[in-house]
């Protein structure tokens, strides 16, 4: 199975240097989608419930620190499958040129990060998980 830092190896290819926070919801989202349209997780790193947005947490190790991500050590695009790129591409061309705080305001009004949040202070951490099950029956239900 592809990893999270595979996913944006080949967004990153296709997209170009993206702000720092960007690829982690373009992430989510193709996660989301790939669960709805291929029925199976894209990747299996835990995403959680942070307080701007949802995090892979294992990408975003990869990119602690940086503005910029131009590229991410440890992703290597060639092990996505031609299905699992066409999700992708899906996810680009709907939310690709969306800037980061506009998908960081759609994430919150979503219901699987707003359900992980229950109960958490606006500015507390938390790390909850989005659940696989929580992405697949919010986004096949749209």
């Amino acid at each position: 199975m592809a990893s999270a830092l595979d996913v944006v190896s080949y967004v990153l290819e296709k997209t170009g240097p993206l702000p720092a926070m960007r690829p982690q919801k373009l992430v989510y989202y193709a996660q989301s989608w790939s669960l709805v349209w291929d029925e199976k997780p894209l990747f299996q790193s835990r995403v959680e419930a942070w307080t701007n947005s949802p995090i892979a947490v294992g990408l975003y190790d990869a990119h602690r620190g940086q503005f910029e991500v131009e590229r991410i050590s440890g992703g290597h695009s060639e092990s996505l499958s031609d299905v699992q790129r066409e999700t992708i591409d899906k996810v680009l061309k709907f939310y690709g040129d969306r800037p980061a705080q506009w998908l960081s305001d759609l994430t919150h009004m979503e219901e699987p990060w707003r359900d992980a949040r229950k109960g958490l202070a606006p500015g507390e951490h938390g790390g909850r998980e989005i659940t696989h099950a929580a992405m697949a029956e919010y986004y096949g239900s749209l």
